[in-house]
């Protein structure tokens, strides 16, 4: 039988099932913005944005098999009520309540034209393939046997039921785009079978490598007397192959994005800041980076610039837009801080 812990899916017998022969998830899955994490080992793990890569996040315990069917409490609807007041004989005011019913307005949009059909990988049939290995199409699970059964062949183990679009999570529901049928809990959700049949893909085809496209990204960032706060508003951001090296008078971003294309920039700093004592973070909708200076003094504008700016000093505060998104609240250097007594 198949294992029903998180994480895990292998098959086991209930004769030879040992307390280490499982390694899977204990808590539940998180999806925030995006991001796609497990709650009890996303501080080890760290979240991250495509579903199959949540997929492959490993367990972080181990334990005996289970072939339990894990509960499902459906949720009870919420009924609006509608509060109505009436006066009785000597005066009282008496509250009721009535269910409260909201009309629907009939739809007026016109005609959708249908969206193209997904683009597919092909199985690459000139690739060999491991026994054991699993179909990479999304709801199918099942594993290579041989070229003869998985691949060329005819029977159950050569069709794949699968779903052809991407998973959708939206307000606590959950299913694919290519289906209608959704569910509310992440077990029921990966039982969900496939809307089509076709065959295995045990090793996708090499595509070839699509022009890549040079595109901007807004950058902004606030100051405090000891730190510089930089946002690159970059969205999903592909972690494992852009980069941003820090140096002591400047940083360097290298970003992949979405759709071929990529964020390059060079920043030579306006002051001196400590590399070992900065950071940086990426989320779903911009990468952050913490610069820590290496004095106190005020910076003019985040770029050095041979120009001659003029009396122009930017404050520690929160008005305006460039040097303070992000702010919380108003913070001033001991010069600033002094003008400000007198």
């Amino acid at each position: 039988m198949r294992c029903t812990n998180k994480g895990c899916g292998q098959d086991f017998e209930e004769t030879n099932n040992s307390d280490q022969g499982c390694t899977y998830h204990p808590g539940a899955p998180v999806f925030h913005e995006g991001l796609k994490s497990w709650s009890c080992c996303k501080e080890v793990n760290k979240p991250v944005l495509e579903f199959d890569e949540f997929m492959k996040i490993p367990g972080c315990a181990t334990g005996s098999h289970s072939s339990k069917v894990p509960q499902v409490d459906a949720p009870k609807p919420k009924e609006s009520t509608n509060i109505k007041v009436t006066e009785s004989k000597d005066g009282k005011e008496v509250y009721t309540t009535t269910p409260l019913v909201v009309a629907t307005p009939p739809s007026i949009a016109g005609p959708r034209e249908p969206a193209p059909p997904p683009e597919e990988e092909e199985d690459d049939l000139s690739v060999p393939v491991k026994v054991g290995t699993s179909c990479k199409r999304k709801g199918c699970g099942k594993s290579f046997v041989s070229d003869e059964v998985s691949r060329s062949g005819e029977g159950d183990e050569a069709t794949c039921v699968y779903h052809p679009m991407p998973p959708l999570f939206r307000e606590g529901s959950k299913g694919y785009l290519c289906c209608k049928r959704r569910v509310l809990e992440f077990d029921e959700f990966l039982k969900i079978e496939g809307c089509k049949k076709g065959r295995h893909l045990f090793a996708p085809k090499t595509k070839a490598a699509a022009t890549e496209e040079l595109t901007d990204c807004r950058i902004d960032h606030y100051q405090t007397p000891t730190e510089v706060h930089v946002s690159v508003f970059a969205k999903k951001t592909d972690t494992e192959r852009s980069s941003v090296k820090i140096e002591s008078n400047a940083i360097h971003l290298d970003l992949y994005l979405p759709a071929n294309k990529r964020f390059r920039r060079s920043i030579d700093l306006f002051g001196p800041i400590d590399p070992d004592f900065s950071s940086v973070k990426f989320y779903g909708t911009k990468v952050e980076l913490l610069l820590k200076k290496q004095d106190t003094r005020s910076w003019t504008i985040l770029e050095k610039t041979d120009r001659d700016l003029g009396p122009i000093s930017l404050t520690f505060g929160v008005g305006g837009r460039t040097g303070t998104i992000g702010a919380k609240e108003v913070i001033l250097d001991d010069v600033n801080a002094g003008k400000l007594q007198r």
